[in-house]
């Protein structure tokens, strides 16, 4: 094959690239749209439809992701070992956020807890309970 004919090869697979991943953008944002309830009025009411919507949409961007660093990145020609040392600290990354968001969120609701056990207030009926030796502590008391 002579220069010309590679670059043209190369050329199409490009394109052919770019166009796939047009489509399924274009594939994305309908579904985002459709989830929102801006093609189908009313349908963002339905629940069972924004997680069918966000799973597809999920999907589809973990799919561009892949080709994206398989075809462009050239990670399809590479040695099986190399590829495996760059997915394998991806997955690692992944699992990091998904934990960080999750522990996260606990100490959010930890802290919510706390803070409604802070403005609670104390009826007169424990505060009698408590006894003579509960006291409020005076500037005088610490000379």
């Amino acid at each position: 094959m002579s220069d010309p004919e590679v670059t043209k090869n190369q050329l199409r697979r490009f394109i052919k690239g770019l166009v796939l991943l047009a489509v399924v953008t274009l594939i994305e944002v309908f579904f985002s749209l459709l989830g929102k309830g801006h093609i189908i009025s009313g349908a963002e009411d339905y629940k069972w439809l924004i997680i069918l919507t966000a799973v597809i949409i999920l999907v589809l961007s973990v799919y561009k992701a892949y080709f994206i660093i398989y075809e462009f990145m050239h990670m399809k020609y590479e040695a099986p070992g190399l590829s495996k040392t760059v997915l394998l600290p991806m997955f690692l990354l992944v699992w990091a956020i998904i934990a960080f968001f999750w522990e996260g969120n606990d100490w959010n609701k930890r802290r919510t807890l706390i803070k409604n056990k802070n403005n609670e207030q104390i009826d007169d009926s424990s505060q009698k309970q408590m006894g003579m030796d509960v006291r409020i502590l005076k500037e005088e008391d610490f000379q």
